[in-house]
């Protein structure tokens, strides 16, 4: 199995569980451990990480059924920092208040590239 294969499964396993931890910590820590209105969004932020944990094991079959195509395996990669800058920045923001500059945006915007990435990549196939 390709390397990247393998740390793109790898990833998306350990996003998953993560997320799983980060809602069970939402679902019962007390309101005192959020910031003002940071339970609401840590459920979005854990939602954004699991669905695309899910992707990004989507993607890594696709790449072990077609192949590593180029515009597949940066989507894949893309999605991986993309939920890691994400989720970070929304979760900073949500827990402690912190607002780390674009860190959340730039996550998102990555996460709509890779999307697209993904589409065209999947078109040239």
């Amino acid at each position: 199995m390709p390397t990247v294969v393998r740390f793109l499964l790898c990833f998306a396993a350990l996003a998953a569980f993560f997320a799983v931890m980060g809602g069970a910590l939402t679902a019962h820590l007390p309101d005192r451990f959020f910031a003002e209105g940071g339970r609401d969004m840590a459920r979005q932020a854990i939602q954004m990480q699991m669905w695309h944990a899910l992707a990004i094991m989507g993607v890594s079959v696709l790449m072990i059924q077609q192949g590593c195509r180029v515009l597949v395996s940066v989507a894949g990669c893309l999605m991986a920092v993309g939920t890691v800058l994400f989720t970070t920045g929304v979760a900073l923001t949500a827990f402690w208040g912190i607002h780390p500059g674009p860190v959340a945006p730039t996550g998102g915007s990555l996460l709509m590239v890779a999307w697209l990435l993904l589409a065209v990549g999947v078109m040239r196939s």
